[in-house]
């Protein structure tokens, strides 16, 4: 071979960068040739709410990005419209209330095929009350240490409900939409004090305030705060900043947290249009890989990120609230009179705990819940229960995701539940109540609470009937 000349250090230097940019070309070829994406330009939903943060963080780091993916995020301006963008393909998909793909599969509201993949987070909600609620409830909390004893029950507020009652007064309190999450843990909380949170009967009535006797109706998230603070409701049940922001605000106080009422439940879903999913599954799947590489790095190294990520959320475009309302519950504590702040470590958890994982035992209690107010207004079998919620979660999927991370060397084997994993989760009684939750038995369980459908119940001309 001819010389062309001396070998010198720069053009050591110019050959070396040139085979490292070759190999970095191939090996990033090489890595999406193999599952080639159907989709790479994305838009994906939210609502202002702290738990959107995998999305923010997947997009801020840069993880979208190295799956090959652009992703734009989009505020929405409530659940419904988001559903609805999610259901005509505006959106391609979204995070969502962990309950709402369950009231598409049934058909109420709105009848649509919505699948999930991946859990962006467990707890993160608080139910919260107006100062004057709070001062009526106070005389039957018990103290120590000249602090509340937590977690509060709901049977310190049935006096303030007759004080309402005698009054002629109604007892408004708000949730986030009708087969959501906030829904579902607010009638939890009153129905465990004794309290009746009302019936649906759809779909004559989807008021769901048969027999009720605090009045439940829906408020958007952001909206919460000044909608009690103008009288119009006297309480709420939230995920954060908007309980965190009426304790800054001075208007209420937050009375309980979810991770007090029901431990580790699943409280947001990333979800997508089932045609959606099934047209593009290698786009779905590098979408859940960048979720789960986000969700370990919220909750990496006891929550050493937790900081950065409130910065990200607390830009404009995501959740834009102040940066210490935001920090207040992310980075492991909570408030709740104004400086009674409490260590809650797990208040909001992203990963650990197989905290991502799609587990079919919560999307079982979901259902109870729905069949216990009437949203789902006949009986069940226990096989029906199961079988929806495989309808709607996809662990094959996330699994999926999960080992090709793996392979790349971005994750080990053991931060994911083994391949034997069932999806559901052993009987647990971690409620504020006591019973005990088995997802192989909904009907079982169903049968336990004193307040609620059971059985063959239904409601009809806005009565209970067997």
């Amino acid at each position: 071979m001819k010389q062309t000349g001396r070998f010198t250090i720069k053009k050591l230097v110019t050959a070396l960068v040139a085979v490292a940019a070759v190999s970095t070309f191939s090996f990033a070829t090489s890595a999406y040739a193999a599952e080639k994406l159907e989709k790479e330009s994305l838009k994906l939903g939210f609502i202002k709410l702290t738990d959107m943060a995998p999305l923010a963080v997947a997009l801020e780091k840069g993880y979208f990005e190295e799956e090959g993916l652009s992703v734009q995020l989009e505020a929405q301006a409530n659940w419904k419209v988001l559903l609805d963008r999610v259901v005509s393909g505006e959106l391609d998909g979204a995070h969502m209330l962990a309950t709402l793909p369950f009231g598409t599969a049934i058909g109420y509201g709105t009848k649509a095929d919505i699948v999930s993949a991946f859990t962006l987070t467990l707890n993160g909600d608080a139910i919260t009350v107006s100062n004057d609620v709070w001062k009526q409830m106070k005389p039957q909390i018990p103290v120590k240490d000249g602090k509340p004893v937590h977690p509060i029950k709901a049977d310190t507020l049935k006096p303030v409900l007759e004080k309402y009652k005698a009054a002629g007064k109604p007892f408004n309190m708000a949730m986030t939409f009708p087969v959501g999450t906030h829904n579902m843990k607010l009638r939890y909380w009153l129905a465990a004090g004794g309290i009746k949170p009302g019936f649906y009967a759809p779909p004559e009535d989807t008021s769901g305030q048969i027999d009720a006797e605090a009045m439940l109706s829906v408020t958007p998230p952001p909206q919460m705060p000044a909608t009690m603070d103008s009288g119009t409701i006297v309480g709420y049940c939230v995920g954060e900043p908007w309980n965190q922001q009426a304790v800054f605000k001075g208007i209420g106080v937050p009375v309980i947290s979810d991770y007090e009422l029901m431990k580790n439940s699943a409280e947001k879903i990333f979800g997508v249009n089932k045609e959606w999913a099934d047209k593009n599954p290698n786009t779905h799947k590098a979408v859940i890989k960048a979720l789960i590489r986000a969700s370990m790095w919220l909750d990496a190294e006891n929550n050493k990120n937790r900081n950065e990520g409130v910065e990200m959320l607390s830009q404009k475009q995501y959740v834009g609230a102040d940066y210490e309302v935001l920090a207040n519950s992310m980075n492991g504590t909570f408030e709740y009179e104004k400086g009674d702040k409490r260590d809650l470590p797990d208040f909001n958890v992203f990963f650990r705990h197989n905290g991502s994982y799609p587990y079919y035992s919560d999307a079982v209690w979901s259902l109870t819940q729905m069949r216990r107010w009437g949203q789902i207004n006949e009986y069940k079998t226990d096989a029906w229960y199961l079988e929806t919620a495989k309808k709607v979660y996809r662990p094959d999927i996330y699994m999926a995701a999960a080992k090709a991370l793996v392979a790349e060397g971005k994750a080990k084997a053991g931060d994911f539940p083994a391949d034997s994993e069932t999806g559901i989760k052993p009987p647990s009684a971690d409620f504020i109540d006591g019973i005990s939750f088995d997802a192989t038995k909904p009907n079982d369980y169903l049968s336990k609470f004193p307040i609620g459908l059971k059985g063959k119940q239904k409601v009809v001309s806005g009565k209970v009937v067997e």
